[in-house]
């Protein structure tokens, strides 16, 4: 699992190590992995043309001191000072002893550049880059140079993964101890390039619990149920679906392949597509509702394709069993009908039905996604998957659980009725016994592998493929096989 902390913590955990160490020690330790790490970029260090961009802290001074090192190793190693007055002093003295120089010309150095190191700012840094260090972010992203980030690419929001202003944008970063929320949630990630962790000996002083996570393969397949020898369908789940219309019967059809393909026992349809339904799946159990009087079931999926069927939103929301709400079921919520709930709500918005929820615009959703999830679970006391280019799982328990983050998107999965598969394969797991932060967190992990693994030849894919890979997908988690590539 990977695990993110905010700047604070990080802060706090470098002052309980460095009361331990010799004075430098902490930086001499992030210099040694970034110079390291820039040596493999580079392929080639003797001879490599290398421009520091340097800030006026910490960070530029991570950055000189592994300019020093490549320049010990022969690379010819320029700094760019963004703050001369305000230079790490120890960390320019290293370079220069070195044989590194400070660019008499910055845009002159960084046009002939093979790697150009971000130094600007670093995880204090608020509202994107200041107006006199635009001009060089922009030369250097303009350069033919392979551009490493250091800790975290200037200009984003390391707590929060919002990106206010002018950023640079890495092909590669290099952080420092753990992952900082914004080089794993958009629109911050999509600076960040390829990112590697460089453990320098805070691990121990972080806490047990992060602010964020990403599960892996080993995390999804520890939460998957199987089948055991004395199992039966309501054993294995029984999953009660309210969904389609008759403008909309393939949301129906959709979300069952989802429940389905997704391990449910079995699925009880309600609603006026249960033609289409049981066309395409025989099994299905249907029911012309309502969905109080359809039968037993371990959870309720509702929403996908219902138009404005508020009295099944209502019936769904007075059962006892976890509910999970989608699409026109969202418009339809009473906030305080979800609070009152003694049983699990998982909702599953995208960033439009989020920002209708919250008052504010989609951009604004968009711009401030971990912000958002977690303002959505607080007013509706409810677990919150907010989907989109990162999807995001944020308990209802008052954020003493960690959000989660689903490593495994792809823009494959922009296509219609995805969201339908999503939430079926969701209300599978929930009726599996999953609780609804967990079953949200697989469903979202399991949906996007088999999305990439139903693109990986970079052809377009419907929602109808990617339910029906999920079985290769459950297969390739338990299994432990490598994540398929994104296809992209």
């Amino acid at each position: 699992m990977r695990t993110a902390y905010s700047v604070e913590t990080v802060r706090h955990a470098e002052a309980q190590l460095m009361a331990r160490l010799p004075e430098g020690a902490l930086m001499q330790r992030a210099a040694a992995g970034l110079a390291a790490a820039c040596a493999g970029v580079l392929g080639r260090v003797y001879g490599a043309r290398v421009v520091l961009l340097a800030g006026s802290g910490d960070n530029g001074g991570d950055a000189l001191f592994a300019g020093a090192r490549l320049a010990r190793r022969g690379a010819g190693v320029v700094a760019v000072l963004l703050a001369p007055d305000r230079t790490h002093a120890a960390g320019l003295a290293a370079l220069l002893a070195a044989g590194g120089r400070v660019a008499d010309d910055p845009f002159e150095a960084l046009a002939s550049a093979d790697l150009v190191l971000d130094g600007i700012t670093g995880i204090g840094g608020r509202g994107g880059l200041r107006p006199d260090a635009v001009p060089v972010a922009r030369a250097a992203r303009g350069s033919d140079a392979v551009v490493v980030a250091v800790d975290l690419p200037s200009g984003i929001e390391a707590d929060t993964g919002e990106v206010r202003g002018e950023a640079l944008r890495a092909d590669a970063t290099v952080t420092f101890g753990t992952y900082k929320p914004g080089l794993l949630v958009d629109p911050a990630k999509e600076y960040t390039g390829t990112v590697r962790l460089v453990g320098i000996g805070i691990e121990e002083h972080l806490p047990a619990v992060p602010d964020l996570e990403a599960l892996q393969h080993a995390d999804v397949a520890r939460l998957l149920p199987l089948p055991a020898a004395e199992s039966d369908k309501y054993r294995r789940g029984v999953v009660g679906i309210v969904a389609g219309s008759a403008r909309y019967p393939g949301a129906a059809v959709l979300a069952v392949a989802g429940a389905l393909r997704g391990g449910a026992g079995a699925v009880r349809y309600v609603g006026p597509a249960a033609d289409a339904v049981i066309a395409r799946f025989p099994e299905s159990l249907v029911h012309a509702g309502p969905p109080g009087k359809a039968g037993r079931v371990q959870s309720w999926v509702v929403g996908p394709g219902i138009g404005e069927n508020g009295d099944a939103v209502r019936d769904v929301l007075a059962s006892d069993v976890p509910v999970l709400v989608d699409a026109d079921g969202l418009r339809l919520l009473d906030p305080a009908a979800v609070r009152e709930r003694a049983a699990p709500t998982l909702m599953t918005p995208h960033a439009g039905e989020a920002a209708a929820l919250l008052g504010v615009s989609r951009e604004e959703v968009e711009a401030a996604r971990l912000t958002s999830v977690r303002e959505l679970a607080a007013r509706f006391g409810a677990t919150v998957l907010l989907k989109g280019s990162t999807t995001l799982v944020a308990a209802a328990d008052g954020g003493r659980s960690p959000v989660r983050v689903n490593p495994m998107g792809t823009p494959w999965l922009a296509t219609a009725g995805s969201g339908d598969v999503l939430s079926g394969l969701a209300g599978s797991l929930l009726a599996a016994g999953l609780d609804a932060r967990d079953a949200g967190s697989a469903a979202a992990y399991l949906h996007g592998l088999a999305a990439r693994l139903r693109a990986a030849r970079g052809v377009p894919i419907t929602a109808y493929e990617v339910a029906a890979t999920l079985p290769a997908a459950w297969r390739d988690v338990r299994e432990q096989r490598a994540p398929a590539p994104p296809g992209e």
